[in-house]
């Protein structure tokens, strides 16, 4: 009979386990919610960072805060929400760059996107805008990236850091021009955005999340969107492509993550909690008024989202970037995420 004491006690563990991890699942939430945010304030992620935080609030009934976490493109704070207790009270609000870009070119990033951490919600999707400050006179493009040829240094562009989507746009505007383009990265859009301004940067491919206060108060001017179709809040300003520019389409997308061993239970209560929010009018106008367009979806269509998400960028790099070497043939940023 002592035989059985072993089997028993191993079978009342497990069975203690899963019943916690249930009653977790259906009691959530019980507690503050924490939001991390891996871009700077200022940012497309900021932004829909506190929008998401106000409204939870009501929807959950528990305290949401929100954390901005920026540096090392995204890639330190996605690690941490990672390795995270996989109870739901630890969410990432989480971008482009960190869940399908990053993974295929950076050394020990930490974490595996598709391993490591559980897709919630898709919540939107933001086109690029190249901007300039608004004293420059050259109303095109490429009578713009024309005078890179002018000067020694040609022009600088920045970036919300290095492996963006803005990044990419850049370097890709660079291969397809020849224009003569340097980049300047920064932790965030925020403050990539405010060295346009004052000059110390040419130009930036930023959010219209970012951009946009900056376009409407005159600060800043619009000469080409990077997405296939140009945005509803920019309907005059021309796409990359319309420009004679190749094949150009490259956008912002943030979405909420867990930890990948959060209860079933929680993912589906936050998934239906953030897409309620997603539905209110005063929410759909906020982000469309911010160049935004808001993509709800459930848990699975945003796994499918980002896997399909990742092998567009893998091929991208590959085939436009790796193979000519522009980032020390995939490797260049291996020391962001050491």
């Amino acid at each position: 009979m002592r035989s059985l004491f072993p089997r028993v006690s191993i079978m009342v563990a497990v069975i203690s386990v899963l019943t916690c991890q249930v009653l977790l699942a259906q009691a959530y939430p019980t507690k503050p919610i924490q939001l991390i945010n891996t871009s700077a304030e200022g940012g497309a992620g900021a932004f829909v960072a506190r929008l998401m935080a106000e409204k939870l609030v009501p929807v959950l009934g528990q305290p949401v805060t929100v954390e901005n976490r920026p540096g090392a493109s995204g890639i330190t704070a996605t690690r941490e929400v990672a390795r995270a207790a996989p109870d739901g009270y630890t969410v990432l609000i989480g971008h482009t760059a960190e869940l399908a870009i990053l993974p295929h070119f950076v050394r020990n990033l930490g974490y595996d996107p598709q391993k490591d951490l559980q897709p919630v919600s898709l919540i939107a999707v933001f086109p690029l805008a190249l901007v300039v400050k608004s004293s420059v006179q050259q109303s095109g493009l490429k009578e713009y990236l024309a005078q890179s040829r002018d000067t020694r240094r040609g022009l600088l562009f920045a970036s919300s850091g290095p492996g963006t989507p803005g990044h990419l746009a850049g370097e890709l505007l660079r291969l397809r021009t020849g224009a003569r383009l340097s980049h300047v990265p920064y932790d965030g859009g925020g403050p990539a955005v405010q060295d346009v301004i004052a000059g110390r940067v040419d130009f930036y491919f930023s959010s219209l999340a970012a951009a946009m206060p900056y376009i409407t108060s005159g600060q800043l001017k619009a000469l080409a969107v990077s997405t296939a179709k140009r945005s509803s809040a920019l309907p005059n300003v021309p796409t990359v492509a319309e420009i004679g520019i190749g094949d150009f389409d490259l956008a912002l997308w943030i979405g909420v993550f867990v930890p990948r061993a959060t209860p079933r239970d929680a993912v589906i209560r936050l998934n239906r909690a953030v897409n309620e929010i997603l539905a209110q009018p005063d929410i759909i106008e906020q982000v469309k008024r911010e160049g935004g367009e808001i993509v709800p979806a459930s848990p699975e269509q945003f796994a499918s989202f980002v896997r399909s998400e990742s092998a567009r960028y893998a091929d991208l790099l590959q085939e436009e970037f790796c193979s000519r070497l522009l980032f020390g043939g995939c490797l260049g940023f291996g020391t962001l995420a050491d």
